[in-house]
């Protein structure tokens, strides 16, 4: 059974989850989603075996969330048929109707991130409104940014773009947030909920627990 989706007050994903110790310290200290990448480029990537391992340490009232970037209909399904998902997130260019249809053969939510450098980067998230369960808004990286990934990239944009919008769909905050500015992050956005991959790392791949406990206590004190 998935999560409850009613709660409210700030939730927090911990994404790029990796090892038992940082899927615990976000369990313990109150991330309502945590995140496990299946995309070979980045560091944070897992097996499906090592991510069975990591989820079944998560309790039932936290989502679990797989990423992936423009993924083939195998690649899904070699994840979910050896782990319990709730959502997934697709970082990738996928069009609308690629999610729709994602959405369609796996039976479960599907998060689409959409990329802002700009107001007009914000209108590309209309087309998804259809097709998508949720949203996640992310940092563009800048062209010339060499070694640049999907995302955990730890750039942030300009959240006032965010402000005020109509956003149909339950959507996230994402790039370049940490314990120090998520307040103000929160305050220019209006986001509800935030993503945080590398804002707490000590180097990309590598969680902080401490870091990871000190971003949920801030939400938690917004």
């Amino acid at each position: 059974m998935p999560p409850d989706p009613s709660r409210t007050g700030i939730e927090v994903k911990i994404c790029g989850l990796d090892r038992a110790e940082s899927v615990d310290a976000a369990v313990a200290g109150g991330a309502r989603y945590t995140g496990f990448v299946f995309y070979p480029p980045s560091p944070r990537n897992l097996s499906a075996e090592q991510a069975q391992r990591l989820t079944g340490r998560i309790p039932v009232d936290v989502f679990r969330v797989a990423l992936f970037v423009d993924p083939s209909d195998t690649e899904i399904a070699r994840v979910l048929d050896r782990t319990q998902m709730d959502i997934i997130q697709l970082h990738g260019g996928e069009t609308p109707d690629r999610v729709a249809d994602i959405r369609s053969k796996s039976g479960i939510q599907v998060m689409k991130v959409i990329k802002l450098a700009g107001a007009g980067d914000l209108q590309a998230a209309e087309n998804y409104y259809a097709a998508a369960d949720r949203l996640i808004f992310d940092a563009k990286p800048p062209n010339h940014m060499a070694g640049a990934l999907p995302g955990g990239n730890a750039l942030a944009f300009d959240w006032q773009l965010l402000a005020g919008a109509r956003v149909p769909l339950p959507w996230m905050l994402a790039g370049g947030l940490t314990a120090e500015n998520l307040a103000e992050a929160v305050a220019s956005s209006g986001a509800a909920a935030l993503d945080v991959s590398s804002g707490v790392e000590d180097a990309p791949g590598v969680k902080n627990v401490e870091k990871i406990r000190a971003f949920l206590a801030a939400a938690a004190a917004i």
